[in-house]
């Protein structure tokens, strides 16, 4: 299938203000597009693009006093298959585990393991390592918690998010992610686009989306604590350990938001 995807995001700034901006498709997706997702500038502005250390493209900018505006709208292929469900995938021993995937294990801004570690022993302990322990992880979460956008807040831990029991996706992927690793699965946080596709329209703008990756058996595989059913169509353009390391934008410099549009529709 092909799915059009993109962007058309501004900000008011007061002052010229550095930015880094992670909107360009992670890597690992650059061969399914169809077209240039180049970034266009209003006003146009010099760019330098550089791989961080999770693998993700990152864009530098300084934006000017006054609006910017950035945008790109492209066409991605895609299988049109469902995320893959694997429930023999088995939980590896943290002695075995890669090297690079122990700093998953890790608490992080956001993934704060140190006051979840015991609330998540007692809850999985008593359910089989491997997929169905970050199944049931998932299935905590998504019962858990309440999806509300109107309480979306950017500073809010996954323990707050447990304690209040509501949130919007990347409180989800939050949970979950803290709850993997307090229980020595590593987990890792993904944002990308995730239209409705095959699923009924949801009325609520478009937006950006968070679900997370869990070490399993050898490789990495998709979970999505918030909608808690595979898939199709995600689109992923960052991984880090939490929100932090894969915000859309980070300014160094007071930017207002004025307009925030995302587009993810199948194309007949």
């Amino acid at each position: 299938m092909k799915i059009r995807a993109g962007y058309d995001i501004a900000f008011d700034c007061p002052q010229p203000t550095p930015m880094i901006l992670l909107v360009s498709v992670h890597a690992s997706r650059i061969g399914d597009l169809l077209s240039p997702q180049h970034i266009t500038f209003d006003p146009p502005l010099p760019t330098r693009t550089y791989e961080d250390q999770f693998g993700n493209a990152c864009t530098r900018v300084l934006a000017p006093a006054g609006r910017v505006r950035f945008s790109a709208d492209f066409l991605v292929a895609d299988s049109g298959r469902h995320d893959e469900v694997v429930p023999d995938a088995p939980q590896v021993a943290v002695q075995d585990l890669p090297d690079d995937t122990l700093v998953y294990l890790l608490g992080s801004r956001y993934c704060d393991t140190e006051h979840l570690a015991e609330e998540a022993w007692s809850l999985f302990a008593g359910t089989p390592p491997g997929w169905a322990r970050v199944q049931a992880i998932c299935d905590y979460v998504h019962d858990h918690l309440t999806f509300d956008y109107m309480q979306a807040r950017s500073t809010r831990t996954a323990a707050e998010g447990h304690s209040e029991r509501l949130g919007v996706c990347r409180d989800f992927a939050h949970l979950a992610i803290t709850f993997c690793r307090c229980m020595n699965i590593p987990a890792r946080y993904c944002t990308g686009y995730l239209g409705d596709i095959g699923v009924p329209k949801d009325p609520q703008p478009m937006d950006f989306s968070a679900w997370f990756e869990a070490y399993l058996g050898g490789r990495w595989y998709t979970f999505d604590a918030r909608h808690n059913v595979p898939r199709i169509g995600r689109i992923l353009v960052a991984r880090g350990r939490d929100a932090t390391d894969v915000a859309i934008s980070t300014s160094f410099g007071r930017a207002d938001l004025a307009n925030f549009t995302v587009i993810t529709d199948e194309v007949e």
